[in-house]
């Protein structure tokens, strides 16, 4: 083979092996998140401060509405949603201080990854066919076909093709087309079952519904407690003044 072919088929090869590497290569470690101490809110618990209220109000201050709740936001890394699931996990800190929102990629089923993997290989070896041929098929005692010498005559036309529509199928069986939504390890939206996004105010309401029965609901039952012990006492003052009089 001349330098030509030589070029030819050794960039196929170089973009094949950073291939190889790029789908076998882990996945680099997450970036440790910096620790940030809360700041207390104006009129919030103080120390030396009794009251119950105060305690309440600077513990909701501290921990915010969110606080305990996890949300998976489990997306389509090839497919560009990227950018979508960046949008909702700032909105939901935003609504929901305190809520712990973690950004996954949502994998192919396993047969989509596994022909994945196997078109670098295809790619190459239907390049490799292509420009040494003359000396594969008759290794196999077989005679090159016609439609081999068809996509000889423009090879360079047929390589580029070759390469341009395994990488278009590679990506396609990458992409998983999902958008699940995750609230403490329960599915709250699938984009999959729905065939679309969800709003960012569909969203933040399914996610209120959900801390209603939790963090929320727990902070809603404390005062509920609260005001029924203030009603009490001010009965019980109020009965023991009627007596002394």
């Amino acid at each position: 083979m001349d330098r030509v072919q030589l070029v030819l088929l050794g960039l196929p090869i170089l973009l094949f092996c950073s291939d190889v590497v790029t789908l076998f290569a882990p996945q680099p470690p997450a970036a440790p998140k910096p620790h940030r101490h809360p700041q207390p809110a104006a009129g919030a618990f103080q120390p030396g401060d009794s009251s119950p209220d105060a305690a309440d109000s600077a513990q909701l201050a501290v921990d915010g509405p969110g606080s305990g709740t996890t949300v998976e936001l489990k997306f389509c890394a090839s497919c560009s949603y990227k950018g979508n699931a960046m949008t909702m996990k700032r909105m939901l800190d935003t609504s929901f201080p305190g809520i712990h929102v973690v950004l996954e990629n949502y994998p192919p089923p396993f047969p989509k990854r596994a022909l994945g993997k196997m078109v670098p290989f295809v790619q190459v070896g239907a390049i490799a066919t292509l420009m040494a041929g003359d000396q594969i098929f008759p290794r196999f005692g077989m005679v090159p076909p016609p439609w081999y010498y068809s996509l000889r005559a423009n090879r360079f036309g047929t390589m580029a093709s070759v390469w341009m529509f395994g990488n278009f199928a590679q990506s396609l069986l990458q992409s998983s087309g999902a958008f699940e939504v995750y609230c403490n390890g329960q599915l709250v939206f699938s984009k999959l079952s729905e065939q679309r996004f969800p709003s960012e105010f569909e969203l933040r309401e399914l996610i209120g519904n959900r801390l209603s029965d939790s963090q929320i609901g727990k902070n809603l039952e404390k005062d509920l407690v609260l005001d029924d012990d203030v009603e009490s006492t001010h009965a019980d003052l109020s009965v023991s003044t009627d007596r002394t009089n």
